[in-house]
């Protein structure tokens, strides 16, 4: 509890405290650009952790390929967690189908991996 209240009470402080003058900052264009460019680049990093934690989720094994200072990892196809992928299915379903609440959705997929972890 404690990490959890020193890790994100300070950027929601940061959050708050500065978010009536954002919208006083868009009118300057210099400062409206570095805005943009701040966004685009927040959004790359949500994506490549979405992508990284994804991978990882769904395979058991990843392999690194290096090319002199750029890497990338690639997920080994045989180690596929057959019911990671299928939890992750039912939670695209439930979420996008269904239009089902994060925490109904949440709720769902932990009674579900609970179940496949103690019967299986």
């Amino acid at each position: 509890m404690l990490t959890s209240w020193v890790t994100f009470l300070p950027c929601f402080l940061w959050v708050f405290a500065g978010a009536p003058y954002i919208e006083l900052l868009r009118a300057n264009r210099a400062v409206s650009a570095a805005l943009a460019g701040v966004t685009a680049a927040v959004v790359g990093v949500i994506a490549n952790l979405a992508l990284w934690f994804g991978m990882h989720f769904l395979f058991g094994e990843v392999s690194r390929i290096e090319m002199g200072i750029l890497h990338a990892e690639l997920p080994v196809w045989s180690s596929l967690q057959i019911w990671a992928l299928i939890l992750s299915l039912l939670a695209a379903v439930l979420l996008l189908r269904y239009k089902l609440g994060l925490f109904k959705v949440l709720g769902t997929c932990v009674a579900a991996g609970m179940a496949v972890v103690l019967l299986g």
